[in-house]
Parts: structure tokens; sequence; C-alpha cells
């Protein structure tokens, strides 16, 4: 069985948007009870990550570490689309475009603390579209 959804995600600019209760409502619309649920964020300036959803502190130094990690005031040659731009495809390819979870008994196997979240590395909103295929039995 395979089951497939785009959800649109609104990001507020620079930020970890908590998806996981989205992508849990998913997994029981599709029915699947065993199988992988895989998620694909169509961009190149924002993530989809598995991260800590209990201390907000951790998303707060993730945020901090990346930011000293990759500056925005550092000389880039891409420089078009703001200068936020090119750090944000930088940090993308230090996170992730997708993940894999799996489902069992009809939920994702996620750990206890662990949350999917969408990392918007620009400064403004954007309007991200998830990938959410569901497949399995």
């Amino acid at each position: 069985m395979h089951y497939h959804k785009i959800l649109r995600i609104s990001t507020q600019g620079k930020s970890l948007n908590n998806v996981t209760t989205k992508i849990e409502s998913l997994v029981a619309e599709s029915g699947v009870e065993t199988g992988i649920c895989h998620l694909f964020l169509r961009h190149t300036s924002a993530s989809v990550v598995i991260q800590e959803n209990a201390d907000p502190d951790v998303l707060k130094d993730l945020e901090n570490f990346l930011a000293k990690l990759v500056p925005e005031d550092a000389y880039y040659i891409h420089s078009a689309e703001g200068s936020d731009d090119m750090p944000a495809h930088i940090r993308t390819v230090l996170t992730h475009t997708s993940e894999q979870i799996p489902i069992a008994r009809g939920e994702l196997l996620l750990g206890t603390w662990q949350g999917i979240y969408i990392w918007e590395h620009r400064r403004r909103s954007h309007s991200r579209e998830l990938v959410v295929h569901i497949t399995g039995m």
C-alpha cells in the first residue's frame, strides 16, 4: 500500500517548526500498520530534521550553533536572493532534506523525546512543501 500527500508548511523565518502531529495524522489516515514514512522537503534553503521535542533550549542552541558555523555576514559569491540565501543553502547541506521513520502498529516509531521539524534557514516567512510518502501494509 502507498499513501502520498504534500503538506504546505508556513514558516515564520529562521525557526524550527514542529510538524510531528501533522505527520502522525497522515500516518493514521493512511491506514498503514507496518511500514515506512518517508519525508522529503522540496527546498534548498530549509531542512527537515528529527530533534528534541521536550526542552526548547535544545532548539535554540542548535539555531545559535548553526548561525555561528555558517554566518550570514561572510563573503559569498551567490547573493542575488539576499544575504541570508547562500548561508541557508549551506545549512541545508549540513542538515537534511529527507527523513525516513519506521511505522509499527499504525504509529511512527519516534523516540520518547523526538519530534519532526521543518527548519527554516531564511529570515523571512516562506511556504514550504513537504512530501509525505507512506508505504507498508
